[in-house]
């Protein structure tokens, strides 16, 4: 099996260390590609999504990357039915969109804000 080198900061490194023992993995680079399987599974399945829909798109985000949000949300005004902010911690906050429209417009949106390094987690939900 080949070997890929990644760096990672302190705290991402404690998280996947806390979480390789709670879930019972044998280590972490069992984890890690336990992770990449569930996101290249999460992009198959987005990838499959056409036509018109309705979906969910949840954003998690620290404080100060609240411009960007807010940039990437008027980009795709035309899209959002419904937005609701929350903060969910002392410097976290949530965002949900409940999203009409065409599958790619959503797909470059969800896509927009999971290539941005400032959001914390990013989770498409078509219904």
């Amino acid at each position: 099996m080949p070997i890929v080198s990644i760096s990672l900061n302190e705290d991402l490194l404690t998280d996947i260390d806390k979480l390789m023992k709670e879930l019972g993995f044998s280590g972490r680079s069992e984890l890690v590609r336990a992770g990449i399987r569930s996101l290249i599974s999460e992009e198959k399945e987005r990838q499959n999504i056409l036509g018109s829909l309705h979906a969910l798109l949840l954003v998690i985000h620290d404080e100060d990357s609240e411009q960007e949000v807010t940039s990437t949300k008027h980009t795709f005004d035309e899209l959002i039915s419904t937005h609701i902010h929350s903060k969910i911690d002392n410097n976290k906050c949530l965002e949900i969109f409940l999203l009409n429209g065409v599958a790619e417009k959503i797909k470059n949106m969800t896509k927009e804000f999971q290539t941005n390094k400032k959001m914390e987690r990013v989770k498409l939900i078509p219904m």
